[in-house]
Order: C-alpha cells, then structure tokens, then sequence
C-alpha cells in the first residue's frame, strides 16, 4: 500500500493498513486516502481510486476497493494467507523483529519488605514484572529484573525495638561488646514474621516506642555494630524464606538488589546536590523544589534529608538510580508499583532529571498497578478479615483445580504437578488479562474455569493440539500451501489470527502491556477450537490439505508455548 501511494505521488505514511473493523466486509482496511485529501486538496475517492489502478495485478489480493467516501478495503487471497503463515513457521520468533538498537533496562518489581511474609499485595507487581521482562526479551533488548527489597526502613528499626524490649539481654544490644556476634540468628522466620505486625501495631499506639524505632534506625544507618549484626541475621532469615516464595510463583530476579545497597551512594549524591545549588534547607529539611511551570496542581518538593539528618524512602531511591547508572548505564528503568504512589514516583523522576543523576534521555517509567479485590470489591482478604500470604492463595487456587481434576485418570503425583501448573497459569493470567491500570475482583471460580477467557482454557486448547499431533504421528510439514481451495471461514479467522501475532508483539512492547498478549492467546484459542470443530482433521483423506493443516497447529501450538512464557506459566502435556 505503501508503494501504490508513492507511486500516485503521494506519501508513503498514508498506505497504513489496519485490521478491518467491518470484518464481514473485508479483511484490513486501508483510511490514508481520507488522510491525503486535506494536503492535497483532491477528493478522497478520487486518491483511493489512483492507489487502486497502482495496485491492479497483485495476485495476493482477492479483495481490493474504494468505498465512499474514500475508504480502501483489503483481502487476501487464503492461499497467500496461508503459505504467509507457512512462512512464518520457518522464521525464527516467526518473524517478529528484534530490537535494531537493543537497550539495557532495570525492572524493579519486586518490592516486599524483609521480616515480612509475601501477601496477596505482593502478587501483582512480581506477575507483571516478571511478564514485562519476558516480553522485552523476546525483542532482544537486555533486561535486568530487580526484587528490590526493603531493607532499611521502618520495619527493621521496629523489629530491633521489639526484640530489644523481648529480649533485652541480647548481646547486640550491649554497647560496649566488643567479640564476635553469634552465627545462629536468635528468631525463626515464623518469629520474625509475628514480630513486625506486633511492632507496628503497638507503635501506632505509643509514641515513646515509635521513637525508639526512629532512634534505631538512624544507629542503624550510622553503623552501629550490634544492629548492624541483627540487620544480617534478619536479612538471612528472611531472604531464604522470601526466595522459597516468588520460586514458588515462578518469579525469577536476576538480582537481589536492597535498599541498603544504595547507602554507599548516599553521601556523595548529596555533595552533588548541594555544591551545583539543587539542594537547599527548608524549615530544617533538605530539600530540592520539582515544580515545573506547566504544573496544574500543588507539587511539593522533594525531600533528601528530615531535619534529623535521617534519610527516607525519597533519598533510598534516588541512591538507587545513582547505582544503577554507575552498574548498568541503563536507557530505562521500570517501576511496577501501585498506582497510588504515581505522585511520589513523579517527584522522584523529577528530581533524578533536575539534578542530573540520570541522562536526558533515560528514561523513568512507572507502572501503576490497580487493585486485586474480593468480590465484595474491598482489598482481597482472608475469611477472618486479616491479609492472606501469598502462599496461601496459591495453594488455594491449585486445590480448587485439582478439585476439577478429581475424575481424571492418572496418579495423584501426576495431578499434583499438573495442578501447578494450571493453578498458576489460572492466577497469572487472571490478573495479566487485565490492563495493570485497572482494579479487578479476584474470582477463583472463573478464573479456574476451564471455559472462556483463563488461563486453563489456553492451555486446555494447547493440550488439545498437541492430542492432534501425537494421533497422527511425525507427519511431514508442508512447504507450501495446498492450493486456493474453498478454505472455511474458521480455517481462514485461524490464519488471519496467527499472522496477527508479530503486530501483537510489537504494541506488547510498546506498551508494556501483558494483556494484549493474553488477549492474543485468547482470540487465537477461540479461532483453534472453531478450526477444529469444523474440520475432521485427523481423517482429512486430501493429504496435501491434512499436511498443511497439521502445520499450522504446529506452528499455532509453537505460538501458544512462546506466548504463555511471555506471562511466566507453562502448559501440561495433558489435563
């Protein structure tokens, strides 16, 4: 379309072609004529009539038309259609193009706070994350995914005061101890887990002891050795027991990363700050202002510093960035956090702009993520009304599949890692097939049903595909097609929908957004299971049909594997 544009002497851009949304008229539609009329002061069915006659001759057309009062409307022969797709199965990722300029990124999505177990909150920045980062590595670009823990802050200052006022003999808390501290850590995580809910609890009621905490913390920040020695053993406990839990989830980090990691960088940032006059005291505090002129609403500034001296989260996360453009030199950096902090995260980006710690043209994107809720629409909770742990929730979820299994012949073993990996499959991609914006009520029973739009069903329908190949054996794959013969209208929506899929990849990475994969891997199940209850494809007698039909399941099947690892689960051989 391209060409016929600039061959009528006009330009290339106004040949975009698009997916028809007349379907029952056409296959793509082509609007650049209606585009072009105003910069070239002609009719609109005037130009697409030219581009027509430029386009007389083309055998992969079966649909070629203007329609007033300029539209273009597009078809494919099947034939081309399907040795397109037959094409595609013999390039690699079929056909989708690798990043030309690959870029480094750091996704932090990772998030928990050490000392505390993994709850339902946990879930969906560590699913999306985890997905964002396969989708950007199937172009080519390098990805570095980041747990990011909390490891500096409030609980760990609360955590010490309570262990203080339990066990107040403790050598870590004599101040004059001068030995080696103990190897054994003295709590178990199921301790250290009670613990910090209780602190927190009673802080809120009790002024001297949240102050104690802030004491802690700020001896902990400068150093002190006993505290500094509980911090490793908390850290220990709680890495071991948080590592169990996203392996669990299928979450994988390439690093560790926390937020005592950026310490170090701290003291020089702040130098920086102040000597090139971005930094100023403001009522004690150390501040830089981030307002902007075309500022609509209050922006305050951001803080580096309390008028204690003690940092925040705010000053945590800007060392960050400094040590993740002194490791990686990264062109963006990706938050998965809660939408509800986009104004923190603006603050910060700003001020990681202003004062020069990040390059022009890096980029700083946060990802705001909408709430997972009950289906009475409040935050997703236990019965008893207290927050569910994340491993609590898997486990529930892999139950109420093997529930549905019951009847299935095979062994409990076999029905327990099937389980998994469906129950997985059922909690990933309910939350993935929702625009991370959006809040979305956590339905288990929809979710687990083996119908519709879910996780179970996509791999149900791979499961059916690979029923279908195991029958039939090591058939031949077809080169090319088996001819223009009168192909169905599922056969046709099954090859139009596969050769949809680098175009879904593409505004997958573009967008960052997880869903339209989902939504791909929907549509394409759909457009399988029709293709399949409308043709005898095992007892086809055409073997030059049958071989081209197994082809593209094959090619459908290889599809589904790469797109279900873009959203982190993996299909059984059988349910």
């Amino acid at each position: 379309m391209g060409d016929a544009f600039v061959a009528c002497g006009y330009e290339r851009r106004y040949g975009v072609v698009s997916v028809s949304n007349r379907p029952d008229l056409c296959q793509y539609q082509c609007n650049g004529a209606m585009a072009a009329a105003k910069q070239y002061h002609k009719a609109p069915i005037v130009i697409a009539n030219e581009v027509l006659a430029a386009l007389e001759g083309r055998e992969m057309l079966a649909i070629c038309e203007a329609v007033a009062p300029g539209f273009i409307n597009l078809s494919v022969t099947t034939e081309f259609l399907a040795d397109y797709v037959l094409a595609m199965g013999r390039e690699e990722r079929f056909g989708v193009e690798q990043a030309e300029n690959p870029q480094t990124v750091v996704i932090d999505y990772g998030g928990a706070n050490v000392a505390k177990p993994l709850h339902v909150g946990h879930m969906r920045p560590a699913v999306i994350g985890e997905s964002v980062k396969r989708i950007l590595r199937y172009v080519g670009h390098k990805v570095i995914g980041d747990a990011h823990l909390g490891d500096w802050g409030t609980p760990i200052g609360l955590i010490i005061t309570e262990l203080k006022v339990r066990q107040p003999d403790l050598v870590y808390f004599d101040p004059d101890y001068t030995g080696e501290y103990p190897k054994e850590p003295p709590f178990t995580v199921s301790e250290l887990e009670e613990i910090y809910p209780y602190a927190s609890k009673w802080s809120k009621e009790h002024d001297d002891y949240r102050e104690e905490s802030r004491k802690a913390i700020l001896e902990l920040q400068q150093g002190r050795r006993g505290y500094m020695a509980l911090w490793e053993h908390i850290m220990r406990v709680s890495m071991e027991d948080l590592k169990k839990n996203y392996d669990n989830l299928g979450t994988e980090f390439d690093i560790w990363g926390k937020e005592s990691d950026a310490q170090k960088y701290i003291p020089d940032m702040i130098r920086d700050m102040k000597e090139n006059g971005y930094a100023y005291i403001s009522e004690g505090a150390l501040v830089v202002d981030v307002k902007e002129e075309t500022d609509t609403k209050e922006m305050p500034p951001c803080m580096i510093l309390k008028s204690d001296g003690a940092t925040l989260y705010n000053t945590t996360d800007l060392a960050t960035i400094v040590e993740r453009m002194t490791k990686y030199d990264p062109d963006r950096i990706i938050y998965i956090v809660d939408k509800r902090q986009s104004l923190y995260f603006e603050q910060i980006f700003r001020c990681a702009k202003k004062t020069k710690i990040v390059k022009p043209e890096t980029e700083l994107i946060h990802i705001g993520f909408g709430t997972m809720t009950g289906k009475d629409s409040k935050p997703f909770k236990t019965r008893d009304g207290g927050v569910m742990k994340l491993s609590m929730l898997i486990d529930q979820i892999v139950e109420k599949v093997r529930s549905k299994m019951a009847d299935r012949d095979m062994s409990d073993e076999e029905k327990d890692t099937i389980a998994k990996k469906v129950g997985l499959a059922a909690l990933k991609y309910g939350d993935l097939s929702n625009q991370a914006t959006k809040d979305y009520i956590f339905d288990m029973e929809r979710f687990t049903s083996f119908e519709g739009n879910t996780g179970p069903y996509i791999l149900y329908t791979m499961v059916r595909i690979k029923s279908i190949l195991a029958k039939l054996g090591e058939l031949p794959e077809a080169a090319v097609s088996a001819g223009d013969y009168e192909r169905g209208a599922e056969e046709t929506g099954l090859l139009l929908t596969i050769a949809r899929f680098a175009d879904m990849v593409e505004k997958a990475v573009a967008e960052l957004a997880p869903h339209k994969v989902c939504q791909y891997l929907y549509e394409l199940a759909d457009n399988v299971n029709g293709f399949y209850h409308a043709n005898k494809i095992v007892g086809e007698a055409d073997e030059t049909k049958r071989r081209e039909w197994i082809t593209i399941l094959r090619i459908a099947l290889a599809i589904f594997a790469d797109g279900i690892a873009m959203l982190a689960f993996e299909a059984p051989d059988r349910m």
